[in-house]
């Protein structure tokens, strides 16, 4: 480490279901890793986590995170809450990472030699009046829909992903509105004739009011034309912001809908560089964001670790000492030392 430069073969930027995975799996296997995460993000909204096997509704998603980040300290990775403004490839083929700006002087940057992107994305918000997050507002389809089986939902937007997602919920409640609040309807003619021949209500007046429960819920919307609509919650569909200005420092190929183009472990188009999680293509769920963080750590450990060389190596090198070996740091061997001794395993 000089001049405030910290050295790692993986840096994790985000920190969230599948950065974490990453890093879990990358320490694990015996790569000095380090997660740099600014905070935030959607999973450390829920407040209740879903659709995650052996986690029970009553964990929140800053209860499931902690836990995901003393585990991997366990380990021994590090965890460093900071923001990471700019990255580059040096000119030995590793990454730079750089902190906060330049009026920082006590902040670190990172070399690494792999570096994975997990910075996700932002859901686009409507205008309020809005319930909180997790008792009237979600954002998630597949982690909440189950929660309003025989309830009346809302559904606000006016582009394709909106009408279709209004008529997915039929499939749990026999009231669904789509509320435009007022915006021209975007989706296409087909899609028109489509939502038509399903009960779905249009409502196209705006939202001035609303009212909660006393549990916290959503109890309704009062509308400009003086109606009061009841519902348990809904789902806003206005699109995402991915948060790709790395991905497009490093010079990273993204897809048509802004998110990062990336093969089966989570490579990118950039050797060295991975991303997981949200920034990528497919469905936005804790599993399958981990699932992706799990494949990545395991590629990436393919190709660092140190052993067994190749026969080309052999050659030119010479065959491996045993003073060569183990091909771990030091210290993630004292940090092995330290969970056996601790009767964690």
């Amino acid at each position: 480490m000089t001049d405030n430069v910290r050295e790692y073969e993986v840096a994790v930027v985000g920190g969230g279901p599948a950065g974490l995975t990453t890093a879990l799996y990358t320490t694990r296997l015996g790569h000095d890793t380090v997660v740099v995460n600014r905070g935030g993000g959607r999973a450390a909204m829920m407040t209740e986590t879903h659709n995650v096997i052996g986690v029970t509704e009553d964990v929140s998603g800053n209860e499931l995170l902690r836990t995901a980040r003393e585990q991997i300290r366990h380990y021994g990775a590090d965890y460093l809450r900071e923001f990471v403004s700019s990255a580059e490839r040096t000119d030995d083929g590793r990454f730079r990472l750089s902190t906060g700006d330049e009026s920082d002087g006590d902040v670190p940057d990172f070399l690494a030699e792999r570096v994975v992107l997990a910075t996700g994305f932002t859901d686009e918000r409507p205008d309020p009046p809005l319930p909180p997050t997790g008792r009237g507002l979600h954002w998630c389809l597949h982690c909440d829909a189950y929660l309003f089986v025989d309830e009346p939902v809302y559904v606000m937007g006016t582009g394709e992903s909106a009408a279709h997602v209004a008529m997915i919920m039929l499939n749990f409640t026999d009231e669904v509105d789509l509320l435009t609040r007022g915006g021209d309807h975007e989706w296409s003619d087909e899609t028109d004739r489509q939502l038509r021949a399903h009960p779905v209500e249009i409502v196209d007046a705006g939202i001035v009011g609303m009212e909660k429960d006393d549990d916290g819920w959503l109890a309704g919307f009062e509308f400009e034309d003086g109606q009061f609509r009841k519902y348990r919650g809904g789902f806003p569909m206005y699109g995402s912001n991915y948060n790709a200005e790395l991905a497009d420092r490093l010079g990273c190929e993204r897809n048509d809908d802004g998110t990062v183009a990336v093969g089966d472990a989570g490579e990118t188009s950039v050797a060295g560089v991975y991303a997981v999680g949200d920034l990528t293509p497919g469905h936005n769920q804790i599993p399958v964001a981990m699932g992706e963080g799990a494949n990545a750590g395991i590629d990436i450990h393919y190709g660092l670790r140190e052993f067994p060389k190749s026969v080309e190596e052999i050659q030119t090198e010479g065959d491996v000492s045993p003073d060569e070996v183990p091909g771990i740091s030091e210290k993630l061997r004292e940090a092995a030392r330290e969970f056996r001794a601790s009767g964690d395993d």
